[in-house]
């Protein structure tokens, strides 16, 4: 799709927010306002974006206590298997 040239104003604290954000992730500020105007055409809010955002890192960091949580029972699993098979060992002399 063919890019057009577009001016648009903005306030010194959104040009700086905007050109860290893209500074941050890897893109330029451009890419990141026709992501800006595709969402609002989409009928998506500034609060509904923060709200997904909120539950994306709320969601990550539920996954990462679960993950912190599997590993902890991994690690009991395999010792209370090492101990069965000490067990099985003694119960066989």
């Amino acid at each position: 799709m063919a890019l057009v040239l577009t001016q648009v104003y903005l306030e010194a604290n959104q040009k700086k927010a905007l050109a860290a954000k893209a500074k941050t992730s890897g893109r330029k500020s451009s890419d990141l306002l026709r992501d800006a105007v595709d969402a609002l055409l989409l009928g998506v809010n500034p609060q509904e974006l923060k709200q997904l955002n909120d539950a994306t890192k709320q969601t990550e960091a539920d996954i990462e206590e679960m993950l912190h949580a599997l590993e902890a029972n991994a690690k009991e699993h395999k010792a209370f298997m090492a101990h069965i098979g000490r067990l099985r060992k003694a119960a066989a002399r």
